[in-house]
């Protein structure tokens, strides 16, 4: 398979391109695939040093308000339309996929024109501008929550989840005792993505000698900028402080509750993973679509949720004990998430890509 994968800007989108990059190598070995992302974000460090091929264009995200910065952004998009062109048909791919990000639009666009086979997947319950502008241009959508398929046609959409999750769930259980835990107690994980959260981690911070004598333990991850300010801060013996960890997932599959941002991809992997979870979703994101993920899990009862603005001292560990001692509520939820979690996303994606370029064979 030849292919053609381009998402950037946030790890919400490069990570899920690299799991679906990796499955298709899984699937086949030989495949070649060259990676379009742009000149100035995390992909243009992070894609090559994984050894892919990588291609950079030169663009720019759309200001949400009116701005003469929009007419660059707009002659950067022209621009890289032509660039797409010429390195697509160049490398001539069997199908062309985008991951989400503003630098998958020419891609996307430009494939479309050269007549090639195009895939788009939304990570989020709200569609991103970038897949708004794409849906026309897409011949398949996966999407990752069933409450989006009506949001594209329905004889593109496809329900594939987020294929963060296939790799979460072949991640190795990590050992408890490894992060100075004690095995016999339960573990409340407390992590605001791989920054963190400095509004979040203030406020916690504030009351985290407050889990004193209780019967469960607080791994509270800072995120590594804000780990120098509490690194030598004294906390109860049942409070542990790291600034990251590499291979979350594997230390999620021994937490019995997470408190955690709403982003896709960690909501993918609690859904695999079937962990309660308390989502405290960043307000400050696009369109507030992380509320709106949180809330397609809530609305299941398969997720809790505290707004930033309502977190305090009583209500997060009031939410936390009444979580983790009511064993009803407890179980109906890791049932509902088990119910809705998709464990084969990535192999899902694949098949899809195979089928794709499968019909498109069929005609020569």
């Amino acid at each position: 398979m030849k292919v053609v994968i381009s998402a950037g800007g946030t790890g919400g989108h490069i990570y899920p391109a690299i799991a679906i990059i990796n499955k298709i190598k899984e699937e086949e070995a030989k495949s070649d695939i060259l990676y379009i992302g742009t000149s100035d974000r995390m992909e243009k460090d992070l894609i090559p040093e994984l050894g892919i091929k990588y291609k950079e264009i030169n663009v720019s995200g759309l200001k949400r308000k009116l701005t003469l910065e929009n007419f660059k952004v707009l002659y950067q998009f022209l621009k890289a339309r032509i660039e797409c062109k010429k390195i697509i048909k160049e490398f001539n791919p069997d199908v062309v996929i985008g991951a989400g990000g503003y630098v998958t639009g020419p891609v996307i666009w430009a494939a479309k024109k050269l007549g090639k086979k195009t895939f788009i997947h939304e990570q989020n319950s709200v569609v991103g501008l970038s897949n708004k502008y794409l849906t026309k241009y897409a011949d398949k959508i996966g999407v990752s929550f069933s409450s989006t398929l009506s949001a594209f046609p329905k004889e593109k959409v496809v329900l594939t989840g987020n294929p963060c999750s296939e790799k979460a769930l072949n991640m190795k259980k990590a050992n408890k005792e490894d992060y100075g835990l004690d095995k016999n107690k339960k573990l409340v994980l407390i992590v605001m993505g791989s920054l963190g959260s400095k509004t979040v981690n203030d406020k916690i911070v504030s009351f985290l000698n407050n889990f004193k004598n209780k019967d469960y333990q607080v791994l509270f991850v800072t995120g590594n900028s804000y780990y120098e300010k509490v690194k030598k801060m004294k906390v109860p013996e049942n409070v542990i402080i790291k600034p990251f960890i590499y291979e979350l997932p594997s230390l999620m599959k021994v937490t019995d509750l997470i408190i955690t941002r709403a982003g896709a991809s960690t909501m993918s992997e609690i859904l695999v993973l079937n962990i309660p979870s308390i989502f405290i979703p960043s307000p400050y994101v696009t369109n507030n679509h992380q509320y709106k993920n949180a809330m397609d899990l809530v609305n299941k009862n398969a997720g809790l949720i505290l707004e930033e603005k309502d977190l305090t001292k009583d209500n997060l560990i009031n939410l936390i004990d009444k979580t983790l001692s009511n064993k009803e509520q407890y179980n109906n939820i890791k049932k509902n998430l088990k119910e809705l979690g998709i464990k084969d996303s990535s192999s899902r994606i694949y098949e899809v890509l195979k089928e794709m370029i499968m019909d498109d064979k069929k005609f020569f």
